[in-house]
């Protein structure tokens, strides 16, 4: 009670006000507080000097028509939108506050509301409510107006003008060059790769941009790939808590585990492999039961041991959900100590692992399954040439020792699991694989095509079999999982595949239960023919992509009906939640899935889906800019191609050497109007009936490279070829005449497409 008080008059408490001008920001004026506590007369004048106390002391801070606690924000503010939490909703903050106490706010964006959607580097007018939860961000706020739309910063290379100003090279494609005056520059030099900001200054020249960001330098190794990282926003710098959470963690002990340290598993990897994340044994079954049968053991790092759920080791490898591999580096998903140590399956050490003991028939049918939580001893890393050569009557001194009593077993385990895949027929392109052998100084050496071996297809099928063990496993035990799944065609590509079909003699059987087989077969048909990469190409373009979810429904092209990814934990993380739900499944350790996991697998599939589809595009990318870049000093020669790409604008062609693609406009084909088919994939001549079709082989001519953006554009030296009769995607309504007059007219004016 202040001084001058009479008793009995009601006079709220200091703690009283400041709560009513918290939870009532838009209501928080001097006559609004006095209206509140039903204050008159000599109380309105006791408030005043209150308030006014109370901003002195630094408790209040405002104007006389409102005051607010510090750190609070108006109902109604300009807010600047960065980023997004991690369950992909926007976060802002307020746009005029550079203090320490900035609020973090909470974009709720609803489906009702009209107008532009709000993004990242907008600024926008909101309404703000203050969370009650103690949980996220202390405000949430509704959009009422964009007004102020920022534009997309651009990813660059910075080059020295000779009017001394500087010039942006865009890595994009579609991107123009950026003029940047400067002072606009920063501490940006010359070669540096930076983040612009473009800035609308003059109505003619080209726009001009401001440096936000340096990201590197181009003239250092690894150059290429960090242009892909930063264009695909992939994290690649560990949090120092996500390091610190790696190096606390302590080796994994042998209580609560089985001790296979005497079964002689080994590791087959790539001969670069610096992590090893399974092993595989195999021995002929002794049981009288299934003579001719095998028993195959699968050893798995247990990852789940050392990143607990909810750490900070935890939320950076979901935020990566993958490693991405790169021709110059990788970008690991957990930290060194993790992946290339504690976790890695090193040859003679102890680790611990995941393991599953799987016996199968003669036939190749897998008759039962139990997982194991072990400790284990690899005897032995390989390569896989290493081990294929050993089988082939090659062995050194490293595979000799276990020849007969390792080797062997594993390929006769090999040729029983065969059978079973052989009688499951999942579906069987032919995609060679091409990689990318670079320089010390990061540029492209050469590109080779790995052999397909044997050892490959051995350490596939057996992982392809844990996977298998894992999903009926937690089905069985009802536990919820993220499942790898892979959808059959739909049904528009089905039909767009049949017309396709049907310009090369062949047929797809019509029916709701599509089967791999019924590809196998056509795929079959054209082995060796001169058709037979075009189908391939085709038949691949019609199939969905695979992705992760929490539901199942099955794996076409492994022609599985429940497949989850368990092999990989080090490098995927749907394959550390498999390993999570295994071990709550079968009480094999208190580090299993957590019931907050459990509630948000959908999202942390989804998640995980894009995360894979970014470092697939990233990884593209990368190859892309190297070979343009190799390439850049070899204009106007030629090269066998492939057309890897049809479509109205002009032909996508691939260098098979390379594995990289460029692009050949409609308007530089000679000769004739060019139209474009859809359902026979081909650009064929209106007049003269010829043209060009997906998976052709052609001779072409470098014109150009722009190797930041990693393209090439080619001109077309072979000639076209006879096409058979169309289906023509174009307006069929106008008469056969009046197409011919208007394509002559069209040639005696240009001889192209324009």
């Amino acid at each position: 009670m202040r001084d001058g008080a009479e008793p009995g008059d009601f006079r709220p408490t200091r703690e009283q006000i400041l709560a009513y001008i918290t939870e009532n920001p838009d209501q928080a004026g001097k006559r609004e507080i006095a209206k509140a506590f039903g204050l008159k007369g000599a109380d309105r004048v006791w408030l005043k000097d209150m308030l006014r106390d109370l901003q002195d002391e630094g408790l209040l801070e405002g104007s006389r028509k409102r005051l607010s606690r510090p750190g609070t924000l108006p109902p109604v503010t300009v807010l600047e939108i960065f980023g997004r939490d991690r369950d992909g909703g926007l976060l802002a903050r307020p746009a005029e506050r550079d203090d320490d106490e900035v609020p973090i706010v909470s974009i709720r964006v609803s489906r009702g509301d009209k107008g532009p959607a709000p993004g990242i580097g907008d600024r926008v007018l909101a309404k703000t409510f203050r969370n009650k939860s103690e949980e996220g961000p202390a405000y949430t706020a509704r959009v009422m107006k964009v007004f102020d739309r920022r534009q997309e910063a651009v990813l660059g290379v910075l080059r020295a003008g000779r009017d001394g100003t500087f010039r942006l090279e865009p890595v994009e494609r579609r991107q123009p060059e950026l003029v940047i005056d400067p002072e606009f520059v920063g501490e940006a030099k010359p070669g540096d790769l930076v983040e612009a900001q473009p800035v609308k200054i003059g109505r003619y020249g080209l726009p001009r941009a401001k440096v936000l960001t340096v990201l590197g330098s181009m003239t250092s190794e690894k150059a290429v790939s960090m242009i892909a990282i930063h264009a695909h926003d992939i994290p690649h710098i560990f949090p120092p808590a996500a390091l610190a959470d790696a190096e606390s963690v302590k080796s994994a002990t042998m209580a609560g585990r089985e001790d296979w340290r005497d079964l002689p598993l080994i590791t087959i990897d790539p001969a670069d492999a610096k992590d090893h994340d399974d092993a595989v044994f195999a021995a002929s079954d002794d049981d009288e039961k299934n003579r001719g049968g095998a028993v195959v053991w699968v050893a798995i790092a247990d990852v789940a041991a050392y990143v607990r759920p909810g750490s900070a080791l935890d939320r950076e490898a979901l935020k990566r959900g993958n490693s991405v591999y790169f021709p110059d580096r990788v970008v690991p998903m957990l930290p060194e100590r993790i992946s290339n140590d504690l976790c890695s399956l090193r040859e003679t050490v102890d680790r611990p692992a995941m393991a599953v003991k799987m016996p199968f028939a003669a036939e190749g049918r897998k008759i039962r399954h139990s997982f194991h939580r072990v400790m284990m001893k690899s005897a032995a890393r390989l390569a896989y040439p290493q081990a294929q050569a050993a089988i082939d009557g090659h062995p050194d001194d490293k595979t000799a020792p276990i020849l007969d009593t390792v080797l062997k077993p594993l390929w006769d385990a090999y040729a029983v699991l065969k059978r079973g895949r052989e009688a499951r027929q999942p579906l069987e392109l032919d995609l060679p694989e091409r990689k990318i052998l670079l320089k010390p100084d990061g540029t492209v050496d050469r590109v080779v095509i790995p052999e397909r071996l044997d050892a490959h297809k051995l350490i596939e099928e057996f992982m392809i079999q844990a996977n298998v063990a894992a999903a009926e496993t937690l089905e069985q035990k009802n536990q919820a999982l993220v499942y790898r799944i892979h959808d059959a065609p739909s049904l528009a590509k089905q039909e767009t595949l049949r017309e396709f079909l049907t310009t090369v003699g062949l047929s797809l059987a019509r029916g709701p239960q599509l089967r791999p087989a019924q590809f196998n077969s056509i795929l079959d048909r054209v082995r060796g023919n001169d058709n037979e990469a075009l189908v391939n190409e085709v038949v691949l373009r019609s199939q969905s992509q695979a992705e992760y979810a929490p539901k199942n429904i099955g794996h076409f092209g492994l022609n599985l009906r429940r497949y989850a990814h368990f092999t990989s934990p080090i490098r995927r993380y749907s394959d550390l939640i498999v390993h999570r739900a295994l071990i709550s499944a079968l009480g094999l350790g208190p580090d299993g899935l957590t019931g907050d996991e459990e509630a948000r697998l959908e999202e942390i599939a989804a998640l995980i889906s894009a995360s894979e589809r970014r470092a697939m595009a990233a990884e593209r990318d990368t190859v892309d800019r190297l070979v343009a870049a190799y390439l850049a000093e070899r204009i106007n020669d030629t090269f066998d191609a492939r057309i890897s790409g049809v479509t109205k604008a002009g032909l996508f062609v691939q260098l098979p050497h390379f594995g990289a693609d460029g692009f050949i406009p409609v308007s530089s084909l000679e000769g004739d109007y060019y139209i474009y088919d859809e359902a026979a994939h081909a650009l064929f001549g209106e007049r003269t009936r010829k043209g060009f079709q997906l998976a052709d082989s052609v001779e072409v001519r470098l014109v150009e490279v722009a190797p930041l953006a990693g393209a090439m554009r080619f001109e077309m030296l072979t000639e076209p070829k006879p096409l058979p009769g169309s289906t023509r995607s174009f307006n069929k309504s106008r008469g056969q005449k009046g197409r011919q007059r208007a394509a002559q007219g069209r040639d005696r004016a240009r001889g192209r497409r324009r």
